[in-house]
């Protein structure tokens, strides 16, 4: 599993870094991420959905939020 934390970042730049990341991965492969841009949630569910990846888990705790994302082919 790899982990991308975008604490502190706005948007887009969770996302593209998200996507960066994911390219370099086998398919399958999970990609756990950290942000505290509010506007995430939205971006990661549009960016799984445009790039047919999968969001497998969402979730907030004190102000971060918390994305897994499967890479799909």
């Amino acid at each position: 599993m790899a982990v991308l934390d975008a604490t502190g970042l706005v948007c887009p730049l969770p996302v593209l870094k998200a996507r960066k990341l994911l390219k370099a991965m086998e398919v399958g492969e999970v990609l756990e991420v950290t942000a505290t841009d509010p506007a995430a949630a939205l971006d990661f569910a549009a960016f799984c959905g445009a790039s047919g990846h999968q969001l497998i888990e969402q979730n907030d705790s004190e102000g971060r939020l918390y994305f897994k994302i499967r890479k799909s082919a």
